[in-house]
């Protein structure tokens, strides 16, 4: 627990001493700097160093207990709330200041994605940026992870079509389900995700097996169309699968083998 509680204020900027220190003195306070560094393992010659640091960034108080130098942390909540403060406003006045600096961006780049995490991230950012239409085509695993903004979305009267690879658990918007989501993972060797947003921007991505991610995102417009056009294909597909499944599984076989093959007109009878 300590651990992770430690890696997450690296994550925000603390350098690993400053980490520590702060953690140790959540775990007991006041503390004198020589007690401090004993519980976080800072070398003696480092911790007043750190706690002088921790002062200036307003982590962590020096008090005067009956002569005697401590210190104290912090509140929690209070740390989160004002770097939390801090952040926001430091990105406004950056995104103000970098719109005004050179060009406008070339909106035909396609950017990579090879990170699951920031793959979820830029799809859910996606849909909480999303004005009036949302087309997804995503796995029961990635749902999960996107549900509670895509009700934020559904709550803003964004007009949502979801195609879901497996039995769907809740029904946000319009949602048809691939009826042969174990064949797909077969061929395609993992899961698929592509959020269409406001028919401008695409996010699409592929997470394979292995753990892999192989994605992008764009404001493309071919790129966008295409990723469109798959998606509505594929409803136009389940809609009528819905109708006639029992139709096209005597015609294509069970699995709609021969509907599948591109590359040769035939039916199974």
């Amino acid at each position: 627990m300590v651990v992770n509680i430690i890696d997450k204020l690296m994550d925000i900027g603390l350098s690993e001493y400053e980490a520590r220190a702060y953690a140790a003195l959540l775990g007991k306070s006041p503390a004198t700097a020589y007690g401090l560094a004993r519980a976080s393992g800072i070398p003696t010659s480092k911790i007043y160093e750190i706690l002088s640091r921790l002062s200036e960034k307003g982590i962590a108080f020096p008090v005067d207990e009956n002569g005697t130098k401590r210190y104290i942390p912090m509140e929690p909540d209070e740390f989160i709330e004002s770097h939390r403060s801090r952040v926001e406003t430091t990105l406004a006045a950056l995104k103000e200041n970098l719109a005004s600096v050179g060009n406008v961006a070339d909106l035909s780049y396609i950017w990579n994605i090879k990170d699951y995490g920031y793959l979820i991230d830029k799809a859910g950012r996606m849909i909480l940026e999303a004005k009036k239409t949302l087309l997804i085509s995503v796995w029961e695993d990635e749902m999960g992870r996107l549900e509670k903004i895509l009700e934020k979305a559904k709550s803003r009267k964004v007009r949502i079509a979801v195609i879901h690879f497996g039995t769907p658990e809740v029904i946000i918007g319009q949602v048809f389900q691939h009826p042969i989501e174990d064949t797909i993972y077969a061929e395609k060797g993992g899961r698929g995700l592509v959020v269409v947003a406001d028919s401008k921007a695409v996010l699409m991505g592929t997470i394979f097996k292995d753990g892999r991610v192989e994605g992008a995102w764009s404001l493309n417009r071919g790129f966008v169309t295409m990723a469109e056009d798959y998606i509505k294909h594929d409803i136009y597909m389940m809609k009528i699968v819905r109708r006639f499944d029992r139709t096209l599984k005597d015609r294509f076989g069970d699995r709609y083998e021969e509907l599948r093959d591109i590359f040769r007109d035939r039916e199974a009878i």
